[in-house]
């Protein structure tokens, strides 16, 4: 039998880290068995169910490239083959029309509540005769009253929910929309889902699902259920955590790769090993090896990673990832080194691609002040006559290479009879602005010949105005 998981988010909301992990295991359990990955939008609660965030889901998980060989589906347009199955469910038994009212049914509770006792509907229209009346009804699953529901977990074991423990649960609301839990049982069984990967939070609703397909006479798929994960303050996730939508770590200069290895590691492990690709994880990756504590996010560790991943991964790839931080910072490229040259030239200092773009401004674009610090610093009267020879030597230079600048700062250096810091820390500020930059040498060879000139200029009218002042 064909392996086949689905990721079923709800539109309610952006596509959390939470949500991103969940759908990382489904997607590698159905890569590491070569099965299939559905994606299913899970959209019956309409009144919160945005456009806005479906768009959002969609862009998360082809931005971390989970690809599905299914779908999108969306359940509010299956709603004719539920109210199907709700049918034959009213004809056969296995469902029934209840008309108890709202008052009714809170009053019922608080009395439970009052006496210590579950809160549960007490099955009062479960046998009644079908009624010939307009009044409003919901249809409520007829769950066994007897037995018990079983199941092997593959994070947590077997478990075991009595059947008393269960309530009648609603399938249909009195406005006709069929609810949450019957839709995914209907989705799981018509799709052929063999493995449902999820949240601990469903595990309520497990034992539910499996007496509705049960019911149906629909085959009973394989649950694994996630633990949460926790802030690095052992509280729950939340936004003051950094648990925000998956594009925001676009946003902030992470790439796919690094979020997808530290979401993985977030209860899954392989030894010691802290560094998968995803061709690694898809052949070593299986459900029985995760974890069932909750794990704790840590954005230093994301942030380690992400730096592994800007050094280690091709340029090109990196670059491609680059561009849109140029972009959204307004860096117009087309007068400058190609990006795969910035990124191998600035990889090594950057911890984020939004860092490695913002550090790069000065390749492309001209600055107006160099900065106070580093100027009262570098760009003093003994820097002019430094940066006077180099401009010379600059300007007599034929053949624009890394190697033929290096033996002009070095000839500088060596006619003036001074260090190559007396030389190299002036020129870093004139040519640059500030006072860091990858080598000297390969940051003028970027930045160009004429370019490099003109602000190496500009600093030394700076400077001989500084001395004159």
């Amino acid at each position: 039998m064909t392996t086949k998981t689905r990721f079923a988010p709800s539109p309610t909301g952006f596509l959390h880290v939470g949500g991103a992990r969940t759908a990382l295991y489904s997607w590698l359990h159905a890569r590491a068995n070569n099965g299939e990955f559905v994606l299913r939008i899970e959209d019956t609660d309409i009144e919160r169910s945005t456009q806005e965030a479906c768009d959002a889901i969609l862009d998360g998980m082809n931005w971390l490239g989970l690809t599905w060989d299914e779908g999108p589906y969306y359940q509010t347009k299956r709603f004719d083959r539920y109210n199907e199955i709700i049918e034959q469910m009213l004809d056969n038994g296995s469902a029934y029309k209840c008309y108890c009212t709202r008052e009714r049914v809170e009053k019922m509770r608080e009395e439970q509540s009052a006496q210590g006792l579950q809160q549960k509907y007490d099955g009062c229209c479960r046998n009644l005769a079908p009624r010939d009346t307009d009044e409003p009804f919901v249809v409520r699953f007829k769950n066994p009253a007897e037995g018990s529901v079983i199941f092997d977990d593959h994070v947590r074991g077997r478990i075991e929910i009595s059947n008393d423990m269960l309530d009648d649960l609603i399938i249909k609301r009195t406005d006709g929309v069929p609810t949450y839990n019957f839709c995914v049982v209907v989705d799981d069984w018509d799709m052929g889902i063999t493995c449902v990967v999820r949240g601990e939070d469903h595990i309520n609703n497990t034992p539910r699902q499996i007496n509705i397909l049960k019911a149906l006479g629909a085959p009973i798929p394989e649950y694994a259920h996630v633990s949460m994960i926790l802030g690095d303050d052992g509280a729950k996730l939340s936004k003051r955590h950094g648990a925000v939508g998956v594009m925001q770590y676009r946003d902030d200069g992470y790439l796919p790769e690094a979020l997808l290895n530290y979401l993985v590691r977030l209860g899954w492990s392989h030894g010691d090993q802290e560094v998968f690709s995803m061709e690694e994880l898809k052949t070593l990756f299986k459900l029985d090896d995760i974890n069932k504590a909750a794990s704790a996010f840590n954005t230093d560790k994301l942030i380690w990673l992400n730096q592994h991943y800007i050094k280690s991964l091709d340029p090109v790839y990196v670059a491609t990832h680059l561009q849109w931080h140029m972009d959204d910072q307004k860096i117009d490229i087309s007068n400058g080194p190609a990006l795969t040259e910035i990124v191998t030239a600035l990889s090594e200092r950057a911890k984020t691609l939004k860092e490695l773009a913002a550090s790069s401004r000065y390749f492309y674009e001209d600055f107006s002040d160099f900065d106070e610090a580093q100027a009262k610093k570098h760009l003093r009267g003994v820097a002019l006559e430094p940066l006077t020879l180099f401009n010379q030597k600059l300007s007599e230079l034929n053949d624009w290479s890394v190697e033929n600048i290096h033996h002009a700062i070095e000839a500088t250096a060596t006619e003036l009879d001074v260090g190559m810091g007396k030389v190299g820390m002036p020129l870093r500020v004139a040519v640059t602005g500030a006072g860091q930059s990858p080598a000297l040498d390969l940051t003028l060879f970027l930045i160009g010949k004429e370019r490099s000139a003109q602000r190496i200029s500009k600093a030394i009218e700076f400077v001989a105005n500084r001395i004159n002042s």
